[in-house]
Protein backbone atom coordinates (compact mmCIF):
# COMPACT_ATOMS: atom_id res chain seq x y z
CA UNK A 1 0.00 0.00 0.00
CA UNK A 2 1.19 3.50 -0.76
CA UNK A 3 2.24 5.69 2.14
CA UNK A 4 0.52 9.07 2.48
CA UNK A 5 3.88 10.83 2.11
CA UNK A 6 4.15 9.80 -1.53
CA UNK A 7 1.26 12.00 -2.52
CA UNK A 8 -1.32 11.95 -5.26
CA UNK A 9 1.09 12.23 -8.24
CA UNK A 10 2.93 9.08 -7.18
CA UNK A 11 -0.41 7.32 -6.68
CA UNK A 12 -1.42 8.23 -10.24
CA UNK A 13 1.92 6.93 -11.58
CA UNK A 14 1.36 3.62 -9.77
CA UNK A 15 -2.10 3.42 -11.34
CA UNK A 16 -0.61 4.02 -14.79
CA UNK A 17 1.97 1.28 -14.18
CA UNK A 18 -0.83 -1.12 -13.27
CA UNK A 19 -2.62 -0.28 -16.53
CA UNK A 20 0.57 -0.95 -18.49
CA UNK A 21 1.05 -4.27 -16.69
CA UNK A 22 -2.41 -5.22 -17.99
CA UNK A 23 -1.52 -4.28 -21.59
CA UNK A 24 -3.29 -0.92 -21.63
CA UNK A 25 -0.95 1.37 -23.57
CA UNK A 26 -0.54 4.59 -21.62
CA UNK A 27 2.19 7.01 -22.58
CA UNK A 28 3.71 10.04 -20.84
CA UNK A 29 1.33 12.37 -22.67
CA UNK A 30 -1.74 10.54 -21.44
CA UNK A 31 -0.31 10.51 -17.91
CA UNK A 32 0.18 14.27 -17.99
CA UNK A 33 -3.39 14.70 -19.25
CA UNK A 34 -4.68 12.50 -16.42
CA UNK A 35 -2.81 14.64 -13.88
CA UNK A 36 -4.42 17.75 -15.36
CA UNK A 37 -7.83 16.10 -15.07
CA UNK A 38 -7.26 15.28 -11.41
CA UNK A 39 -6.20 18.86 -10.75
CA UNK A 40 -9.48 20.19 -12.14
CA UNK A 41 -12.00 17.66 -10.75
CA UNK A 42 -13.40 17.32 -7.27
CA UNK A 43 -11.82 14.07 -6.09
CA UNK A 44 -14.82 13.39 -3.85
CA UNK A 45 -16.97 13.00 -6.97
CA UNK A 46 -15.74 9.53 -7.71
CA UNK A 47 -17.73 8.82 -10.86
CA UNK A 48 -16.57 12.09 -12.42
CA UNK A 49 -12.98 11.15 -11.57
CA UNK A 50 -13.47 7.72 -13.16
CA UNK A 51 -14.82 9.16 -16.42
CA UNK A 52 -12.21 11.92 -16.53
CA UNK A 53 -9.29 9.51 -16.11
CA UNK A 54 -10.80 7.10 -18.64
CA UNK A 55 -11.09 9.90 -21.20
CA UNK A 56 -7.48 10.91 -20.62
CA UNK A 57 -5.84 7.47 -20.44
CA UNK A 58 -7.73 5.15 -22.81
CA UNK A 59 -7.07 5.29 -26.54
CA UNK A 60 -8.92 2.30 -28.00
CA UNK A 61 -11.99 0.19 -27.38
CA UNK A 62 -11.90 -2.99 -25.34
CA UNK A 63 -9.85 -1.51 -22.49
CA UNK A 64 -12.62 -0.08 -20.35
CA UNK A 65 -13.36 -3.24 -18.38
CA UNK A 66 -9.71 -3.54 -17.33
CA UNK A 67 -9.58 0.16 -16.50
CA UNK A 68 -12.69 -0.03 -14.30
CA UNK A 69 -11.37 -3.04 -12.39
CA UNK A 70 -8.05 -1.35 -11.66
CA UNK A 71 -9.77 1.94 -10.81
CA UNK A 72 -11.72 0.12 -8.08
CA UNK A 73 -8.42 -0.98 -6.56
CA UNK A 74 -6.50 2.30 -6.80
CA UNK A 75 -9.46 4.61 -6.06
CA UNK A 76 -11.73 2.49 -3.82
CA UNK A 77 -15.06 3.67 -2.53
CA UNK A 78 -13.83 3.14 1.03
CA UNK A 79 -11.86 0.84 3.27
CA UNK A 80 -12.92 -1.89 5.63
CA UNK A 81 -16.42 -3.25 6.09
CA UNK A 82 -19.50 -1.81 4.42
CA UNK A 83 -21.33 0.91 6.35
CA UNK A 84 -24.40 1.49 4.20
CA UNK A 85 -28.09 1.81 4.85
CA UNK A 86 -28.74 -1.75 3.63
CA UNK A 87 -27.87 -4.19 6.43
CA UNK A 88 -27.81 -7.97 6.48
CA UNK A 89 -30.59 -9.77 8.38
CA UNK A 90 -29.34 -11.92 11.26
CA UNK A 91 -30.84 -14.93 13.03
CA UNK A 92 -31.11 -15.32 16.80
CA UNK A 93 -27.81 -17.22 16.98
CA UNK A 94 -25.94 -14.30 15.43
CA UNK A 95 -25.44 -15.89 12.00
CA UNK A 96 -26.67 -14.38 8.75
CA UNK A 97 -30.25 -15.34 7.96
CA UNK A 98 -29.73 -16.46 4.36
CA UNK A 99 -33.44 -16.96 3.64
CA UNK A 100 -34.27 -13.42 4.78
CA UNK A 101 -31.27 -12.15 2.81
CA UNK A 102 -32.58 -13.81 -0.36
CA UNK A 103 -35.98 -12.20 0.23
CA UNK A 104 -34.30 -8.81 0.53
CA UNK A 105 -32.26 -9.40 -2.60
CA UNK A 106 -35.35 -10.44 -4.58
CA UNK A 107 -37.12 -7.26 -3.46
CA UNK A 108 -34.20 -5.07 -4.56
CA UNK A 109 -33.89 -6.89 -7.88
CA UNK A 110 -37.56 -6.32 -8.58
CA UNK A 111 -37.26 -2.64 -7.66
CA UNK A 112 -34.12 -2.12 -9.73
CA UNK A 113 -32.44 0.11 -7.14
CA UNK A 114 -28.81 -0.05 -8.31
CA UNK A 115 -27.42 1.89 -5.36
CA UNK A 116 -29.16 -0.37 -2.84
CA UNK A 117 -27.94 -3.47 -4.72
CA UNK A 118 -24.37 -2.16 -4.56
CA UNK A 119 -24.67 -1.62 -0.80
CA UNK A 120 -26.12 -5.09 -0.35
CA UNK A 121 -23.29 -6.59 -2.41
CA UNK A 122 -20.73 -4.98 -0.11
CA UNK A 123 -22.60 -6.27 2.95
CA UNK A 124 -22.85 -9.78 1.47
CA UNK A 125 -19.09 -9.95 0.88
CA UNK A 126 -18.37 -8.73 4.40
CA UNK A 127 -20.93 -11.07 5.97
CA UNK A 128 -20.62 -14.24 3.88
CA UNK A 129 -17.41 -14.00 1.88
CA UNK A 130 -14.77 -13.80 4.61
CA UNK A 131 -12.23 -16.63 4.85
CA UNK A 132 -10.07 -17.67 7.77
CA UNK A 133 -10.28 -19.04 11.33
CA UNK A 134 -13.73 -18.75 12.83
CA UNK A 135 -15.10 -17.29 9.58
CA UNK A 136 -17.48 -18.34 6.86
CA UNK A 137 -20.18 -20.98 6.71
CA UNK A 138 -18.02 -23.73 8.15
CA UNK A 139 -17.87 -21.86 11.42
CA UNK A 140 -21.60 -21.18 11.44
CA UNK A 141 -21.10 -17.46 11.24
CA UNK A 142 -19.69 -14.77 9.04
CA UNK A 143 -16.78 -12.43 8.91
CA UNK A 144 -18.75 -9.20 9.07
CA UNK A 145 -20.29 -7.15 11.78
CA UNK A 146 -23.14 -8.39 13.92
CA UNK A 147 -26.43 -6.61 14.54
CA UNK A 148 -24.72 -4.71 17.36
CA UNK A 149 -22.06 -3.41 14.98
CA UNK A 150 -19.28 -5.37 16.70
CA UNK A 151 -17.09 -7.76 14.81
CA UNK A 152 -17.62 -11.45 15.47
CA UNK A 153 -15.09 -14.23 15.58
CA UNK A 154 -12.97 -12.79 18.39
CA UNK A 155 -9.60 -11.36 17.47
CA UNK A 156 -9.41 -13.44 14.30
CA UNK A 157 -9.17 -11.40 11.14
CA UNK A 158 -10.20 -12.81 7.75
CA UNK A 159 -7.35 -14.15 5.65
CA UNK A 160 -9.21 -13.22 2.48
CA UNK A 161 -12.58 -12.94 0.80
CA UNK A 162 -14.26 -15.28 -1.68
CA UNK A 163 -16.92 -14.15 -4.12
CA UNK A 164 -17.67 -17.80 -4.89
CA UNK A 165 -18.40 -18.50 -1.23
CA UNK A 166 -20.66 -15.48 -0.91
CA UNK A 167 -22.56 -16.07 -4.14
CA UNK A 168 -22.89 -19.78 -3.45
CA UNK A 169 -24.72 -18.97 -0.22
CA UNK A 170 -27.06 -16.40 -1.78
CA UNK A 171 -27.56 -18.07 -5.21
CA UNK A 172 -28.97 -14.95 -6.92
CA UNK A 173 -29.51 -16.75 -10.23
CA UNK A 174 -32.21 -18.93 -8.60
CA UNK A 175 -34.28 -15.84 -7.78
CA UNK A 176 -35.33 -15.20 -11.39
CA UNK A 177 -38.76 -16.85 -11.12
CA UNK A 178 -39.49 -15.14 -7.78
CA UNK A 179 -38.59 -11.70 -9.12
CA UNK A 180 -40.68 -12.23 -12.27
CA UNK A 181 -43.64 -13.26 -10.12
CA UNK A 182 -43.22 -10.08 -8.07
CA UNK A 183 -43.15 -7.98 -11.23
CA UNK A 184 -46.31 -9.68 -12.51
CA UNK A 185 -48.06 -8.93 -9.23
CA UNK A 186 -47.11 -5.26 -9.56
CA UNK A 187 -48.66 -5.17 -13.04
CA UNK A 188 -51.99 -6.73 -12.03
CA UNK A 189 -53.82 -3.45 -12.56
CA UNK A 190 -53.09 -3.65 -16.29
CA UNK A 191 -55.78 -5.24 -18.46
CA UNK A 192 -53.42 -7.59 -20.27
CA UNK A 193 -49.79 -8.54 -19.90
CA UNK A 194 -48.23 -9.07 -23.32
CA UNK A 195 -45.57 -11.73 -24.02
CA UNK A 196 -43.30 -8.89 -25.13
CA UNK A 197 -43.49 -7.23 -21.70
CA UNK A 198 -42.82 -10.59 -20.05
CA UNK A 199 -39.69 -11.13 -22.15
CA UNK A 200 -38.45 -7.59 -21.45
CA UNK A 201 -38.88 -8.16 -17.72
CA UNK A 202 -37.05 -11.49 -17.94
CA UNK A 203 -34.07 -9.95 -19.71
CA UNK A 204 -33.93 -6.97 -17.37
CA UNK A 205 -33.97 -9.27 -14.35
CA UNK A 206 -31.20 -11.43 -15.74
CA UNK A 207 -29.14 -8.30 -16.40
CA UNK A 208 -29.69 -7.09 -12.81
CA UNK A 209 -28.66 -10.48 -11.43
CA UNK A 210 -25.51 -10.40 -13.57
CA UNK A 211 -24.79 -6.86 -12.36
CA UNK A 212 -25.18 -7.97 -8.73
CA UNK A 213 -22.74 -10.83 -9.29
CA UNK A 214 -20.22 -8.38 -10.75
CA UNK A 215 -20.73 -6.06 -7.77
CA UNK A 216 -19.95 -8.92 -5.38
CA UNK A 217 -16.85 -9.89 -7.36
CA UNK A 218 -15.61 -6.29 -7.47
CA UNK A 219 -16.14 -5.87 -3.71
CA UNK A 220 -14.32 -9.15 -3.08
CA UNK A 221 -11.34 -7.87 -5.03
CA UNK A 222 -11.40 -4.56 -3.13
CA UNK A 223 -11.49 -6.21 0.29
CA UNK A 224 -8.83 -8.70 -0.74
CA UNK A 225 -6.54 -5.88 -1.84
CA UNK A 226 -6.60 -4.48 1.71
CA UNK A 227 -5.14 -7.77 2.93
CA UNK A 228 -2.84 -8.81 0.08
CA UNK A 229 -2.03 -5.41 -1.41
CA UNK A 230 -3.25 -3.76 -4.59
CA UNK A 231 -0.54 -5.24 -6.82
CA UNK A 232 -1.28 -8.84 -5.78
CA UNK A 233 -5.03 -8.28 -6.14
CA UNK A 234 -4.51 -6.77 -9.58
CA UNK A 235 -2.46 -9.76 -10.74
CA UNK A 236 -5.04 -12.35 -9.69
CA UNK A 237 -8.34 -10.49 -9.48
CA UNK A 238 -8.41 -8.34 -12.62
CA UNK A 239 -9.61 -10.12 -15.70
CA UNK A 240 -7.33 -10.00 -18.72
CA UNK A 241 -8.41 -8.26 -21.88
CA UNK A 242 -9.89 -10.65 -24.43
CA UNK A 243 -6.91 -10.37 -26.79
CA UNK A 244 -4.54 -11.21 -23.91
CA UNK A 245 -6.44 -14.32 -22.76
CA UNK A 246 -4.98 -17.72 -23.62
CA UNK A 247 -7.02 -19.48 -26.29
CA UNK A 248 -6.86 -22.78 -24.42
CA UNK A 249 -8.34 -21.28 -21.24
CA UNK A 250 -10.79 -18.82 -22.82
CA UNK A 251 -14.44 -19.23 -21.94
CA UNK A 252 -17.39 -18.92 -24.28
CA UNK A 253 -17.89 -15.23 -23.47
CA UNK A 254 -14.23 -14.44 -24.20
CA UNK A 255 -14.32 -16.30 -27.52
CA UNK A 256 -17.51 -14.44 -28.44
CA UNK A 257 -15.76 -11.16 -27.62
CA UNK A 258 -12.82 -12.19 -29.80
CA UNK A 259 -15.15 -12.94 -32.69
CA UNK A 260 -16.45 -9.39 -32.45
CA UNK A 261 -12.89 -8.10 -32.67
CA UNK A 262 -11.96 -10.07 -35.79
CA UNK A 263 -13.09 -7.44 -38.30
CA UNK A 264 -11.18 -4.44 -36.85
CA UNK A 265 -8.11 -6.59 -36.22
CA UNK A 266 -8.28 -7.90 -39.78
CA UNK A 267 -8.50 -4.36 -41.16
CA UNK A 268 -5.45 -3.38 -39.12
CA UNK A 269 -3.42 -6.32 -40.40
CA UNK A 270 -4.60 -5.73 -43.96
CA UNK A 271 -3.35 -2.15 -43.76
CA UNK A 272 0.04 -3.36 -42.54
CA UNK A 273 0.31 -5.96 -45.30
CA UNK A 274 -0.70 -3.42 -47.95
CA UNK A 275 1.96 -1.02 -46.66
CA UNK A 276 4.59 -3.76 -46.79
CA UNK A 277 3.54 -4.55 -50.34
CA UNK A 278 3.88 -0.90 -51.36
CA UNK A 279 7.34 -0.70 -49.83
CA UNK A 280 8.31 -3.87 -51.66
CA UNK A 281 7.15 -2.72 -55.09
CA UNK A 282 10.69 -3.15 -56.39
CA UNK A 283 12.55 -6.42 -56.40
CA UNK A 284 16.13 -7.20 -55.39
CA UNK A 285 19.06 -5.36 -56.97
CA UNK A 286 20.09 -6.76 -60.36
CA UNK A 287 23.88 -6.64 -59.98
CA UNK A 288 24.60 -7.52 -63.60
CA UNK A 289 22.49 -4.72 -65.08
CA UNK A 290 23.60 -2.28 -62.36
CA UNK A 291 27.29 -2.83 -63.14
CA UNK A 292 26.63 -2.58 -66.87
CA UNK A 293 24.89 0.78 -66.38
CA UNK A 294 27.72 2.01 -64.12
CA UNK A 295 30.20 1.92 -67.04
CA UNK A 296 29.07 5.44 -68.01
CA UNK A 297 30.07 6.72 -64.53
CA UNK A 298 33.49 5.07 -64.39
CA UNK A 299 32.27 1.93 -62.66
CA UNK A 300 30.49 3.75 -59.85
CA UNK A 301 26.97 2.24 -59.43
CA UNK A 302 25.11 5.55 -59.14
CA UNK A 303 21.82 4.24 -60.50
CA UNK A 304 20.69 0.90 -59.11
CA UNK A 305 18.71 -1.46 -61.30
CA UNK A 306 16.15 -3.71 -59.59
CA UNK A 307 14.71 -6.97 -60.75
CA UNK A 308 11.02 -6.97 -61.44
CA UNK A 309 9.05 -8.46 -58.52
CA UNK A 310 6.86 -11.48 -59.09
CA UNK A 311 3.45 -10.28 -60.24
CA UNK A 312 0.27 -11.07 -58.39
CA UNK A 313 -0.59 -11.78 -54.80
CA UNK A 314 0.35 -15.02 -53.04
CA UNK A 315 -1.98 -17.90 -52.27
CA UNK A 316 -2.72 -19.02 -48.73
CA UNK A 317 -3.62 -22.50 -47.45
CA UNK A 318 -4.71 -23.14 -43.85
CA UNK A 319 -4.58 -26.62 -42.37
CA UNK A 320 -6.42 -26.44 -39.03
CA UNK A 321 -6.86 -28.85 -36.13
CA UNK A 322 -10.42 -28.29 -34.84
CA UNK A 323 -10.50 -30.91 -32.08
CA UNK A 324 -11.09 -30.18 -28.41
CA UNK A 325 -9.93 -26.91 -26.90
CA UNK A 326 -7.81 -26.11 -29.96
CA UNK A 327 -11.01 -25.47 -31.91
CA UNK A 328 -11.40 -21.96 -30.48
CA UNK A 329 -7.88 -21.02 -31.55
CA UNK A 330 -8.32 -22.47 -35.05
CA UNK A 331 -11.74 -20.86 -35.46
CA UNK A 332 -10.45 -17.41 -34.54
CA UNK A 333 -7.45 -17.78 -36.86
CA UNK A 334 -9.64 -18.87 -39.75
CA UNK A 335 -11.90 -15.87 -39.23
CA UNK A 336 -8.88 -13.56 -39.01
CA UNK A 337 -7.44 -14.89 -42.24
CA UNK A 338 -10.84 -14.58 -43.90
CA UNK A 339 -10.81 -10.90 -42.94
CA UNK A 340 -7.50 -10.65 -44.87
CA UNK A 341 -8.84 -12.33 -48.01
CA UNK A 342 -8.33 -9.23 -50.16
CA UNK A 343 -4.58 -9.49 -49.57
CA UNK A 344 -4.33 -12.90 -51.28
CA UNK A 345 -5.16 -14.13 -54.72
CA UNK A 346 -6.71 -17.28 -53.24
CA UNK A 347 -7.40 -18.73 -49.80
CA UNK A 348 -8.17 -22.38 -49.14
CA UNK A 349 -9.07 -23.66 -45.66
CA UNK A 350 -8.88 -27.31 -44.58
CA UNK A 351 -9.92 -28.69 -41.18
CA UNK A 352 -9.00 -32.01 -39.61
CA UNK A 353 -9.42 -34.19 -36.55
CA UNK A 354 -8.47 -37.68 -37.69
CA UNK A 355 -9.94 -37.02 -41.13
CA UNK A 356 -9.62 -33.93 -43.32
CA UNK A 357 -12.21 -31.80 -45.15
CA UNK A 358 -12.14 -28.56 -47.11
CA UNK A 359 -14.34 -25.80 -45.68
CA UNK A 360 -13.37 -22.90 -47.94
CA UNK A 361 -16.95 -22.57 -49.19
CA UNK A 362 -18.18 -21.71 -45.66
CA UNK A 363 -16.03 -18.57 -45.42
CA UNK A 364 -17.87 -16.45 -47.98
CA UNK A 365 -18.31 -12.66 -47.70
CA UNK A 366 -21.21 -11.88 -45.41
CA UNK A 367 -21.34 -15.36 -43.89
CA UNK A 368 -22.37 -15.78 -40.26
CA UNK A 369 -18.93 -16.35 -38.78
CA UNK A 370 -20.38 -17.17 -35.35
CA UNK A 371 -22.01 -20.36 -36.65
CA UNK A 372 -19.28 -21.52 -38.99
CA UNK A 373 -17.62 -23.81 -36.46
CA UNK A 374 -20.85 -25.75 -36.05
CA UNK A 375 -21.02 -26.23 -39.82
CA UNK A 376 -17.37 -27.32 -39.87
CA UNK A 377 -17.96 -30.07 -37.31
CA UNK A 378 -20.95 -31.35 -39.27
CA UNK A 379 -18.86 -31.98 -42.39
CA UNK A 380 -18.65 -35.61 -43.35
CA UNK A 381 -15.07 -36.86 -43.34
CA UNK A 382 -13.79 -34.59 -40.57
CA UNK A 383 -13.95 -37.50 -38.12
CA UNK A 384 -12.86 -40.65 -39.89
CA UNK A 385 -12.01 -43.02 -37.09
CA UNK A 386 -11.83 -42.34 -33.33
CA UNK A 387 -12.68 -38.64 -33.10
CA UNK A 388 -9.33 -37.86 -31.47
CA UNK A 389 -6.54 -35.87 -33.10
CA UNK A 390 -4.49 -37.99 -35.49
CA UNK A 391 -2.12 -35.69 -37.35
CA UNK A 392 -0.47 -38.43 -39.39
CA UNK A 393 -3.77 -39.78 -40.72
CA UNK A 394 -5.03 -36.23 -41.41
CA UNK A 395 -1.87 -35.27 -43.30
CA UNK A 396 -2.11 -38.46 -45.37
CA UNK A 397 -5.72 -37.64 -46.21
CA UNK A 398 -4.83 -34.08 -47.19
CA UNK A 399 -1.95 -35.09 -49.44
CA UNK A 400 -4.00 -37.84 -51.07
CA UNK A 401 -7.19 -35.88 -51.81
CA UNK A 402 -5.72 -32.44 -52.60
CA UNK A 403 -2.25 -33.04 -54.07
CA UNK A 404 -2.30 -29.72 -55.96
CA UNK A 405 -3.51 -27.51 -53.08
CA UNK A 406 0.05 -26.44 -52.17
CA UNK A 407 2.26 -25.02 -54.93
CA UNK A 408 5.36 -22.87 -55.23
CA UNK A 409 3.15 -19.74 -54.83
CA UNK A 410 1.46 -20.99 -51.65
CA UNK A 411 1.96 -19.82 -48.09
CA UNK A 412 1.03 -22.75 -45.81
CA UNK A 413 -0.10 -22.25 -42.20
CA UNK A 414 -0.66 -25.30 -39.99
CA UNK A 415 -2.73 -24.63 -36.84
CA UNK A 416 -2.71 -27.03 -33.91
CA UNK A 417 -1.17 -28.07 -30.60
CA UNK A 418 0.80 -30.93 -32.23
CA UNK A 419 -0.58 -33.46 -29.73
CA UNK A 420 -0.86 -36.69 -31.69
CA UNK A 421 -2.36 -39.00 -29.01
CA UNK A 422 0.79 -41.10 -29.48
CA UNK A 423 -0.11 -41.84 -33.11
CA UNK A 424 2.21 -41.66 -36.12
CA UNK A 425 2.96 -37.93 -36.60
CA UNK A 426 3.26 -38.30 -40.38
CA UNK A 427 6.51 -36.33 -40.61
CA UNK A 428 7.37 -37.64 -44.07
CA UNK A 429 4.04 -36.62 -45.62
CA UNK A 430 4.19 -33.19 -43.99
CA UNK A 431 7.76 -32.65 -45.14
CA UNK A 432 6.71 -33.43 -48.74
CA UNK A 433 3.87 -30.90 -48.55
CA UNK A 434 6.08 -28.25 -46.95
CA UNK A 435 8.72 -28.82 -49.65
CA UNK A 436 6.27 -27.67 -52.32
CA UNK A 437 5.24 -24.47 -50.51
CA UNK A 438 6.74 -21.02 -50.92
CA UNK A 439 6.43 -20.42 -47.16
CA UNK A 440 5.32 -22.78 -44.39
CA UNK A 441 4.79 -22.11 -40.68
CA UNK A 442 3.13 -23.86 -37.75
CA UNK A 443 1.11 -21.83 -35.22
CA UNK A 444 0.83 -23.53 -31.83
CA UNK A 445 -1.52 -22.21 -29.06
CA UNK A 446 0.33 -24.07 -26.30
CA UNK A 447 3.12 -22.43 -24.26
CA UNK A 448 6.51 -23.31 -25.66
CA UNK A 449 7.58 -24.83 -22.34
CA UNK A 450 4.96 -27.57 -22.88
CA UNK A 451 6.17 -28.54 -26.33
CA UNK A 452 7.46 -32.11 -26.27
CA UNK A 453 5.67 -33.07 -23.04
CA UNK A 454 3.25 -35.99 -22.98
CA UNK A 455 1.99 -36.79 -26.47
CA UNK A 456 3.23 -33.52 -27.98
CA UNK A 457 5.26 -34.00 -31.17
CA UNK A 458 6.01 -30.28 -31.45
CA UNK A 459 9.82 -30.66 -31.43
CA UNK A 460 9.64 -33.20 -34.28
CA UNK A 461 7.33 -30.97 -36.34
CA UNK A 462 9.53 -27.95 -35.60
CA UNK A 463 12.35 -29.71 -37.48
CA UNK A 464 10.13 -29.86 -40.57
CA UNK A 465 8.81 -26.27 -40.52
CA UNK A 466 9.16 -23.25 -38.18
CA UNK A 467 6.82 -23.41 -35.19
CA UNK A 468 5.56 -20.27 -33.43
CA UNK A 469 3.83 -19.87 -30.07
CA UNK A 470 0.42 -18.18 -30.48
CA UNK A 471 -1.30 -18.32 -27.10
CA UNK A 472 -3.36 -15.10 -27.33
CA UNK A 473 -5.11 -13.07 -30.00
CA UNK A 474 -2.57 -10.26 -29.63
CA UNK A 475 0.31 -12.71 -30.05
CA UNK A 476 -1.42 -14.35 -33.01
CA UNK A 477 -1.94 -11.00 -34.76
CA UNK A 478 1.74 -10.15 -34.34
CA UNK A 479 2.88 -13.54 -35.68
CA UNK A 480 0.44 -13.53 -38.62
CA UNK A 481 1.29 -9.95 -39.52
CA UNK A 482 4.99 -10.77 -39.54
CA UNK A 483 4.82 -14.12 -41.35
CA UNK A 484 2.35 -13.63 -44.19
CA UNK A 485 4.16 -12.96 -47.46
CA UNK A 486 3.67 -9.88 -49.59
Amino acid sequence: MDTPQRGLPAHLVDFVHALRDHHVDVGPGETVDAAAVMAELDLLRREQLREGLAAALLRRSGQRQTFDALFELWFPLGQGAALGEVALPYADDGSVDVDALRDLLAELLAGGDTAALAELARAVVDGLGALGPGRGPAAGGSGGQGRDGQGRGGADQPSGFSSYQALNRVKPETLLARVLAELRARRQEEAADSPFAEEVARRETRARIADFRRMVQAETTRRGSEIRGREAAARTGVRRQAEQTDFLSAGADTLADLRRRVAPLGRHLATRLAARRRRAHRGAIDMRRTLRRSMSTGGVPVNLVHRRPRPGRPELVLLCDVSGSVAGFSHFTMMLVQALREQFSRIRIFCFVDGCVEVTDLFTPGADLGGILTEVHSRRGLVAWSGHSDYGRAFDRFAERWPDAVTSRTALLVLGDARTNHQDPGLGVLAAVVGKARHAHWLNPEPQRQWGTGDSAAPEYARVLPMHECRTAAQLAGVVGGLLPV
